[in-house]
């Protein structure tokens, strides 16, 4: 399977951070925590820069606990601040704000015995459908901005004032032109970062199983009452057949059953997943 989806938006989108990254102070990485090293986007390097910056594991209730855990401390041992959080949660609110406020500390000193007295603003990146805009609104406390459980619902920058002086910098989701890791192309449609029209949905749900086998093989035999270590065509098959996804005659509904597992994986019902670990130091 051969993976490639950058619309013309994400190049405009791409123009739209680098003219507005001198507006801001500090960034705000938005990482999804079930595939983190595929959600790092080689193209935001060098529109970041030097500004202090900020990684929200973001999704961490559908996460693995113990590869979440080594990826804060990975960030830790960089000494780059980072966060844990299940944006949808409103509790996690507070834990944002505290590290977003650390990770400026020194610059609000500066302004402070300068007699400058302004926001300090954030620009938050990120791949489509780690969760952004769904971060933003929980850090306001109310619908702020558009989100959606698809790639794409951001189409434009959009400011956000928050109590406390802050003000954040929403930007679309965006990819980069070329993948040169099929398995990293993968794992971007597992967690919906790709849309799901634009690639083969029978494939992506075939290379997710195949990847479920590798990392989490009893996973598939508790969601669906099947032998996880048969070859990946006849594991598809043995769900459609246990579920059902059949068409007339008794052919088996490919789409169908592809959907439902795809489903069941980014809701959570296929356990606590992570398939990315932290880059060798």
């Amino acid at each position: 399977m051969n993976i490639q989806w950058f619309p013309g938006h994400m190049t405009k989108a791409l123009r739209m951070m680098e003219e507005n990254v001198k507006l801001v102070d500090a960034i705000g990485y938005v990482l999804d925590a079930r595939a983190p090293l595929s959600c790092f986007n080689p193209q935001f390097q060098s529109i970041v820069g030097n500004k202090p910056c900020v990684f929200v594991l973001n999704k961490c209730d559908l996460a693995d606990p113990a590869k979440v855990d080594a990826w804060l401390n990975y960030f830790e041992r960089r000494h780059q601040h980072s966060v844990r959080v299940s944006a949808t949660a409103s509790s996690d609110a507070g834990k944002i704000a505290a590290v977003f406020a650390n990770a400026t500390a020194d610059l609000r000193k500066k302004y402070q015995a300068k007699g400058i007295f302004r926001p300090i603003r954030f620009m938050i990146l990120g791949v489509p459908n780690c969760g952004k805009s769904t971060i933003i609104n929980c850090l306001a406390g109310k619908k702020s901005v558009i989100t959606g459980d698809r790639p794409g619902v951001t189409k434009g920058k959009q400011w956000v004032r928050l109590s406390g002086g802050l003000e954040l910098l929403d930007t679309p989701g965006t990819l980069w032109p070329k993948f040169d890791d099929n398995t990293l192309a993968e794992r971007l449609c597992f967690i919906g970062s790709i849309k799901d029209d634009v690639v083969d949905i029978c494939e992506v749900a075939y290379a997710l199983i195949n990847q479920l086998q590798q990392l989490y093989p009893q996973q598939l035999g508790v969601r669906y009452g099947v032998d996880g270590l048969l070859p990946v065509g006849e594991v598809f098959e043995q769900i459609a057949l246990k579920r059902g996804f059949l068409l007339r005659g008794g052919e088996m509904d490919s789409e169908r059953c592809a959907k439902a597992i795809l489903d069941d994986f980014r809701k959570g019902k296929l356990g606590k997943i992570t398939f990315d670990l932290p880059p060798q130091e």
